[in-house]
């Protein structure tokens, strides 16, 4: 089975959004919609994901979903403002909750539970939903993060920040609750589907040497030339080269606004008293004596 998929790059995150259809009956899914933030202002607005709900509009198709692969670090979701306009649920990994155990206290979220509702459905491994005469399967492909899954659809694999284009390789696994070990074993369970299957990665971010951006690839292509786990690189290997580069790497710029955001389904923390939203920013006196 053939879906129709339809990339949306936002620039400003780096960030691919899909669009993805069933060409028979319409039914369709949203994944990884980004909302625009922009950090020095403060100012939020979603002319990326009303691109998408234009799109949804002018193709006649009946969104059912939006498929969250994880909680976003590096862009606020806009998975709450599609909800809100239209009839989709907003999907997750159900070990999501682990990661708002994580950060409800660090941002004294008294408003989010840490069980998941904030989303409408939690998936695991095996999973299926419906869409259309095609199904929506689910791999739990943890390590970057424990709850990050892939969404399969027919011959497309939607993987988030678990493989990059293969010139870019795989995603850092230096958060909370991520593994390396965890992150080469979910690899390979992707890179396990037929060597046909379509891939399409979460973020592209331009290695040397490349001007274009990229977001879609094969299993066949990720085996052959990934520069992290082509076939070839052993676990320990792959661990090793994972751990050192992490140790190098700063957190992403957005990371304190967008999980605040994002372990709520991409909704925005109450209003205070005075009627304003805030974000807060936890702050960590780096040596204090």
């Amino acid at each position: 089975m053939h879906p129709t998929v339809q990339a949306f790059f936002d620039p400003a995150t780096s960030t691919a959004s899909y669009l993805v259809s069933d060409p028979a009956t319409k039914a369709a899914a949203i994944v990884d919609p980004v909302a625009d933030y922009e950090p020095k202002g403060a100012k939020l607005s979603h002319g990326s994901a009303d691109a998408l709900l234009q799109a949804v509009r002018d193709q006649g198709l009946d969104l059912l979903y939006v498929l969250e692969t994880h909680a976003h670090a590096d862009h606020l979701s806009a998975a709450d403002y599609i909800r809100r306009r239209t009839a989709a649920e907003v999907v997750i990994g159900a070990r999501i909750t682990e990661v708002q155990k994580q950060f409800i206290p660090l941002f004294e979220a008294d408003d989010v539970d840490d069980d998941g509702r904030a989303f409408d459905r939690l998936v695991d491994e095996g999973d299926e939903l419906p869409l259309g005469e095609l199904a929506i399967r689910v791999l739990h492909t943890p390590g970057h993060t424990p709850a990050c899954v892939t969404y399969l659809i027919g011959d497309a694999a939607f993987v988030g920040d678990t493989l990059f284009m293969p010139d870019y390789g795989t995603a850092r696994a230096d958060f909370p609750g991520g593994d390396a070990a965890s992150l080469y074993r979910s690899t390979r369970k992707i890179l396990a589907l037929p060597p046909q299957t379509r891939i399409f990665v979460g973020h592209d971010y331009l290695p040397a040497g490349r001007s274009d951006y990229r977001w879609e690839t094969t299993v066949a292509e990720e085996r052959a030339r990934n520069i992290h786990v082509r076939d070839g690189v052993s676990e320990a290997d792959f661990v090793a080269m994972r751990k050192a580069r992490d140790a190098t790497l700063p957190p992403p710029t957005l990371i304190l606004p967008s999980l605040q955001v994002n372990i709520r389904a991409g909704a925005l923390p109450p209003a205070a008293p005075g009627g304003h939203v805030f974000l807060r920013l936890p702050v960590s006196e780096v040596g204090a004596s």
